[in-house]
């Protein structure tokens, strides 16, 4: 059995915020490089559309070696941080870009796969989000919008429509009301969720048996929150939306939160 002694701190030594804390060293030198750059971004020293040093110059200025500035380079331009255009003369070096939202959709899926996010983690947060997203549309949607949605609803009322095209669909619905209460951080977590979610909600359509009582409940449930968002009842919108996403996550088999 282990001493208690040994795992307890002795009277008379410095303990928490007292202790001697020793500098921390971190062996990836990209890693070093990468918090630099985004030192830069977060201080507003860089914003997009910036021209970052050539990287020779900004291996000097960092004390780095070059290849670990280039490694840095390539992994925020998998993030979308930065583009590089090649070639000589105005217009070419690495460049700070906006982050596209097909990259945090890409992330998120992969998160979602690896199941760093439980499925009832991303659901709840779904909902949270949705129903929010719901009532800023009735508050603010236009002709346009209400097209778009009306467009998804017919694919999904299609009576030989597949389960495929339905989820995409019904995708697409649900990104376009985010899309239309005008939160652009919204739309692209909106769409970055369900596209997180499309594989196991495309499963779990092929395995139920009742598929058609299933499409005419979810085609109702969409029908309502159309309806709640067009004639601007922004309350209703919202609890339809967070009662349609519970209700989707109890009917499909793998999704449900209890």
């Amino acid at each position: 059995m282990a001493n208690n002694d040994e795992v307890r701190p002795h009277r008379g030594r410095a303990t928490g915020a007292d202790a001697a804390w020793a500098p921390v060293t971190r062996s990836s030198t990209y890693e070093l490089v990468i918090d630099a750059i985004e030192d830069q971004i977060m201080t507003g020293a860089l914003v997009v559309g910036d021209l970052l040093p050539p990287e020779r110059e900004l291996a000097s200025r960092l004390q780095v070696s070059r290849a670990g500035v280039r490694e840095a380079i390539r992994a925020l331009e998998a993030y979308g941080v930065l583009r590089s255009e090649v070639g000589s003369g105005r217009g070419t070096g690495t460049f700070v870009s906006a982050l596209p939202s097909a990259a945090l959709e890409q992330f998120l899926r992969l998160h979602v796969a690896l199941s760093n996010f439980r499925l009832e983690e991303v659901i709840e947060a779904r909902i949270l989000l949705e129903r929010t997203s719901a009532s800023l549309a009735a508050e603010r949607v236009d002709a346009a919008a209400l097209a778009e949605l009306e467009r998804m609803l017919a694919v999904m009322d299609a009576p030989d429509v597949s389960r495929e095209a339905f989820n995409d669909a019904d995708t697409a619905f649900h990104v376009a009301i985010a899309q239309a209460g005008g939160n652009a951080l919204f739309s692209d977590m909106t769409g970055a969720i369900r596209a997180s979610l499309r594989a196991p909600i495309l499963e779990a359509f092929t395995k139920v048996a009742t598929w058609e009582d299933i499409a005419g409940t979810l085609r109702e449930q969409h029908h309502g929150i159309f309806r709640a968002i067009a004639d601007g009842r922004a309350d209703e919108a919202a609890e339809l939306t967070a009662t349609h996403i519970r209700a989707a996550s109890d009917m499909l088999p793998g999704l449900s939160t209890d």
